[in-house]
């Protein structure tokens, strides 16, 4: 499975939906960007708790390096995708969904209304 941002955030801060991501983390993979993303807002609040990787690291989650061949099929979604407030981070998580195929979970509102043939995505709450 890949994991948004979103929803790793709401497992790490026991937020609803938070035993769904626990209940499978061990198989998950997060792009390298949405890693950054999860780091970012952990900082934000207690500067300690970004230091969190090993631990998750250890329990099988799995960050994916984004590279050149990923920004390109990130910047195709950027027209199925600008209508709806997708953000960079998203398209980012979106397109790794595509190119593996997985399931993605996310906390994210808003991704119902996009039409994506061949991008598989469940709301964790």
């Amino acid at each position: 499975m890949i994991i948004d941002a979103s929803a790793l955030i709401a497992m790490i801060q026991n937020e609803p939906g938070a035993g769904r991501v626990e209940s499978v983390i061990h198989d998950c993979s997060i792009s390298s960007v949405n890693w950054s993303e999860v780091v970012q807002k952990l900082m934000k609040y207690d500067p300690l708790a970004a230091n969190i990787r090993q631990d998750l690291e250890a329990v099988g989650l799995k960050i994916v390096p984004f590279n050149a061949d990923q920004a390109e099929g990130c910047a195709a979604l950027w027209e199925p995708c600008r209508n709806f407030g997708i953000s960079l981070a998203d398209r980012v998580c979106l397109q790794l969904g595509l190119m593996t195929g997985e399931l993605i979970l996310t906390a994210d509102t808003g991704w119902d209304r996009l039409e994506l043939p061949g991008i598989l995505w469940e709301q964790i709450r």
